[in-house]
């Protein structure tokens, strides 16, 4: 989207939003990397991701000011968790409001990935925008996708997600396994011959092994973006515990059953019209076991592969695309000005 938006290659410098799981010193917006970036960059983005949910972006406030190129957020989110009583909280690593009033208050633009942290921040910050996610564009960029292997037949794909890492009450959690090995059940009976489980996080694999022995079904993981891209774009269906899975196989007109169980989730399908497509896992309660399995039955003779998204991700796309070009703007004037605009409005 960015090499789109400037009509050619730009360098593109990557910095780990936290060195929480990095031991280099150079992450975040923290005093090292910010003069680094005042010695050279022209601009800022900072997404997408959950890193106002999970407090991941290191951020000093002191050489936050400092920050002389403009600063773009971009798909951030900051969503509740279901506690054990099965009612909305928010996560005890939540990033702190002054942190995300500093980021906001100087950010040039701010899109939030999803309404629920947009009406979120909008009470703190009141100028940011809802910006949705880019993964809603993929479908344009389809033919960038390498092939793959020529044995290679995709099937249904099962995107699954451990359940001690889903932060939902233990009794929806001890019932993910079961969920799971009768939606593979289900499955069968209506046809489907290759069913693997999809992880795009390693972490998911010791549980997605278990089916290897209990329905004779392998898990598959790559840690290459594009492969795992061409897998959700060559899938006969997709059953997703993830929104990483969700998301591209709609925008790639693959066919999804969307299960969902938190906040960020829910508020961003909600957003994009794909409420029909998803089940809430713990709003269902006991009912959830039957609602997949009809869910699974009832798409399978009413939902056609290769239908178009949404009408309006377009007009999303496009309000992407526009901020984008407003940032390339502000880089333009950056550039020629050799000062921020936003230093003359602050003196």
């Amino acid at each position: 989207m960015i090499y789109d938006v400037f009509g050619r290659l730009v360098s593109i410098i990557d910095f780990p939003a936290s060195s929480k799981y990095d031991s280099s010193s150079r992450a975040g917006l923290t005093p090292s990397v910010i003069h680094e970036i005042n010695r050279f960059a022209d601009g800022v983005i900072v997404g997408g991701g959950n890193l106002y949910e999970n407090n991941e972006i290191d951020v000093d406030g002191q050489a936050l000011k400092a920050l002389l190129p403009p600063l773009m957020l971009f798909s951030n989110s900051r969503g509740r968790i279901y506690d054990r009583k099965g009612h909305l909280s928010d996560r005890t690593d939540v990033i702190p409001d002054e942190k995300l009033i500093s980021l906001i208050n100087r950010s040039d633009i701010s899109l939030s990935r999803d309404s629920a942290t947009h009406e979120y921040i909008k009470r703190l910050c009141p100028t940011d925008m809802l910006g949705w996610c880019p993964t809603i564009n993929l479908r344009q960029y389809r033919d960038r996708l390498p092939p793959l292997p020529d044995k290679e037949t995709v099937g249904t794909l099962i995107s699954v997600r451990t359940p001690t890492l889903m932060n939902i009450p233990y009794v929806y959690q001890s019932g993910v396994l079961n969920d799971v090995e009768e939606a593979i059940d289900s499955l069968r009976e209506l046809g489907h011959k290759r069913i693997r489980i999809l992880c795009n996080d390693s972490r998911d694999l010791d549980f997605a092994s278990a089916f290897r022995y209990t329905k004779k079904v392998d898990a598959i993981f790559t840690s290459d973006v594009y492969q795992y891209l061409g897998l959700l774009s060559g899938a006969d269906f997709v059953l997703s515990y993830r929104l990483h899975a969700t998301l591209p196989a709609i925008a790639f007109g693959t066919d999804v059953l969307n299960i969902v169980y938190d906040e960020r989730s829910s508020s961003l399908c909600g957003d994009l019209g794909i409420e029909d497509s998803s089940l809430n896992l713990v709003s269902m309660g006991s009912g959830f076991k039957a609602r997949l399995r009809d869910s699974l039955f009832s798409r399978a003779t009413t939902v056609r592969r290769g239908d178009d998204p949404r009408s309006d991700w377009n007009e999303k796309s496009k309000f992407q695309f526009d901020q984008l070009r407003r940032f390339r703007l502000l880089m333009d004037d950056y550039l020629t000005s050799g000062y921020h605009s936003r230093h003359f409005r602050t003196g």
